[in-house]
C-alpha cells in the first residue's frame, strides 16, 4: 500500500484491495452455498439439517475468527508505521492462538453438540443431518482458523490477489466433492446433507495448504514467516490480539448468533419455513459479502493511515467505503426484489417454498441497506482499533432491539416469519445510525488531537 493524495487515489486504492477480497469472499460463501442448494436438491429434510446445522456452526465460527482477524488492524498499523519487525511476531502468535482456538472449539463440540440439538426440537431426520453435516465440517476446523490468520496478515500488507487466486482454485473442488459425497456419484458413499460438511472441510485443507506455502515461499511475506518467529511465545503479543480481537469476535459473535436464534425459534414452524427462511436468508448473506469486503479492506486502509498519523486520510477513506457500501447495497437489494421468483427457484424445487421465500425477500433492500452501513461504520472504527463501545452499541442493537421486536412482530401479529425480517432491519438500522455517530466523535478527537500536538510542537 502507499500514501494516496486525492479522493480519485483513494477510491482507486479501496478498489484494488477490495475487487479481490470481494471475490473471496463470494468464494467462501459459495461453499455454503453449495452446501444448501445441492442439499436442497437432494431432499428438504436435508435443507433443513445444513440449516440448522449452519446456523449453530456460523456464529461459532464468525466469533471466533473475528478475535483473529485482529490480526489486520494491529499488522496494518505497525506495517504503516514502519515497523517491520514486530509484523512477524503478529503473524506467529495468530497462528498460535489459531490452534489454540480450534482445539477449544474441537473440544467443547464433542462434550455439547448432541444436548444442543436434542433441545432444539427438530424433527428426527433433520437433527441427525445436522448433526452429521457438523461432525464432518469439524475435520477442517483447525485448517480454516490458520488460514484466517494468514489471510488477515496478507491483507495487512494490502496484497490481496493471492488469497483471490487460491479461493478461484478451490471452487471447483469444493463443487466436485459436494456433488459426489451428497449423491453418492461415481462411487462415492451418498452421504445426503452430512457429504456437504466433509466436502468443506476437505477443502478447508486444500486452502490452508495453499496459503501456508504462498506465504512461506514468496515475497514480501515470506520474510515475516521465519521459523524464528515462532521460537518464542509472548502472552502480551497474545494479549494485545486478544484486546483487539475479543470485542471484534464478541461483536461478531452477538450477530450471528442473534441470526441462529431466530432459526432455532423459526424451527418451531413448519419444515417449508425454515427452508423458505433459510434460503432467503443465504441471498441476502450472500449479497452481505459485499459490504464485508468492503469492510476488510477499509479496516487495513485505515488502520494503515492511522498507523501513519495521516488521520485526514483515514477520516477520507472510512466515509468513502461506507457510502459506496450503501449505493451496493440499494442497487442489489432493488434486483433481489425485481427477481426474488427467480432467484428463490434456484433453492427448492418445491413450489411453497419458492413462493415462502419470494415474500420473504421483499423485505431485502431495507435489510441491506441497514447492514451495510453498520458493518462498514464498524469496520472503520476497527482500523482506529476503537472496538470496545462499537461492541456494547451492536450488543444492545441485536439483542434488546432485533431479537425483541422480531419476536413479538412474528408473534403477537399476522405477519407471522416476516416479523422477523422487521426486527432485524430495525435493530440494523440502529447499530448503523450509533456507530456512525461513535465514527464521527473518534475523528473530531484525533483531528484535537494532531492540532494540539502541532501547538505545543
Amino acid at each position: 500500500m502507499n500514501q494516496t493524495y486525492s479522493v480519485k487515489e483513494k477510491m482507486k486504492q479501496i478498489l484494488i484491495l477490495l475487487i479481490p477480497i470481494l471475490i473471496t469472499q463470494l468464494g467462501m460463501f459459495s461453499m455454503v452455498l453449495f452446501n444448501i442448494m445441492m442439499s436442497g436438491k437432494y431432499h428438504s429434510s436435508d435443507l433443513a439439517g445444513v440449516a440448522i446445522g449452519s446456523a449453530i456452526w456460523s456464529p461459532v465460527f464468525t466469533g471466533l475468527s473475528g478475535i483473529l482477524l485482529a490480526v489486520s488492524p494491529i499488522a496494518a498499523q505497525r506495517f504503516g508505521a514502519k515497523k517491520d519487525g514486530e509484523v512477524a511476531t503478529v503473524l506467529s502468535h495468530g497462528i498460535y492462538l489459531a490452534c489454540i482456538i480450534a482445539f477449544l472449539v474441537i473440544t467443547s463440540g464433542y462434550f455439547f453438540l448432541d444436548p444442543l440439538l436434542e433441545k432444539m426440537d427438530v424433527p428426527g431426520r433433520v437433527q441427525v443431518v445436522a448433526h452429521e453435516y457438523l461432525v464432518g465440517l469439524s475435520i477442517g476446523i483447525l485448517p480454516l482458523f490458520v488460514f484466517n490468520v494468514l489471510r488477515s496478515f496478507i491483507y495487512a500488507l494490502g496484497k490481496t490477489r493471492i488469497v483471490m487466486f487460491i479461493l478461484l482454485v478451490s471452487l471447483p473442488i469444493n463443487f466436485f466433492l459436494n456433488y459426489v459425497l451428497i449423491f453418492g456419484n461415481w462411487g462415492f458413499p451418498e452421504l445426503g446433507g452430512a457429504g456437504a460438511g466433509f466436502a468443506t472441510a476437505f477443502t478447508y485443507w486444500f486452502i490452508a495448504a495453499m496459503t501456508a506455502f504462498v506465504v512461506k515461499t514468496q515475497a514480501p511475506f515470506s520474510q515475516y514467516a521465519k521459523a524464528s518467529s515462532f521460537k518464542e511465545f509472548s502472552f502480551n503479543e497474545c494479549k494485545e490480539i486478544l484486546k483487539i480481537g475479543v470485542p471484534m469476535g464478541l461483536s461478531i459473535f452477538f450477530e450471528t448468533s442473534m441470526f441462529a436464534v431466530i432459526t432455532i425459534l423459526i424451527s418451531k414452524f413448519n419444515v417449508t419455513t425454515i427452508a423458505a427462511y433459510q434460503s432467503a436468508l443465504n441471498i441476502v448473506s450472500f449479497l452481505y459479502m459485499i459490504p464485508m469486503s468492503i469492510s476488510m479492506a477499509l479496516t487495513v486502509l485505515v488502520g494503515f493511515e492511522v498507523g501513519a498519523k495521516r488521520y485526514s486520510d483515514a477520516k477520507v477513506y472510512s466515509w468513502l467505503g461506507i457510502n459506496l457500501s450503501i449505493i451496493i447495497a440499494v442497487v442489489t437489494g432493488l434486483l433481489v426484489v425485481l427477481f426474488r421468483y427467480k432467484v428463490a427457484g434456484f433453492y427448492s424445487n418445491e413450489t411453497a417454498v419458492i413462493h415462502l421465500t419470494a415474500t420473504f425477500l421483499i423485505y431485502a433492500l431495507f435489510f441491506q441497506i441497514s447492514d451495510a452501513i453498520q458493518a462498514t461504520a464498524q469496520a472503520a472504527l476497527r482500523g482506529y482499533k476503537d472496538v470496545n463501545p462499537a461492541f456494547i452499541m451492536t450488543l444492545v442493537a441485536y439483542w434488546l432491539v432485533c431479537l425483541p421486536l422480531g419476536y413479538l412482530l412474528a408473534h403477537n401479529t399476522n405477519l407471522g416469519a416476516s416479523g422477523y425480517w422487521i426486527g432485524l432491519t430495525v435493530g440494523l438500522l440502529a447499530a448503523g445510525v450509533s456507530l456512525s455517530i461513535r465514527l464521527l466523535y473518534i475523528q473530531r478527537r484525533k483531528y484535537e488531537e494532531i492540532h494540539i500536538q502541532k501547538a505545543y510542537g
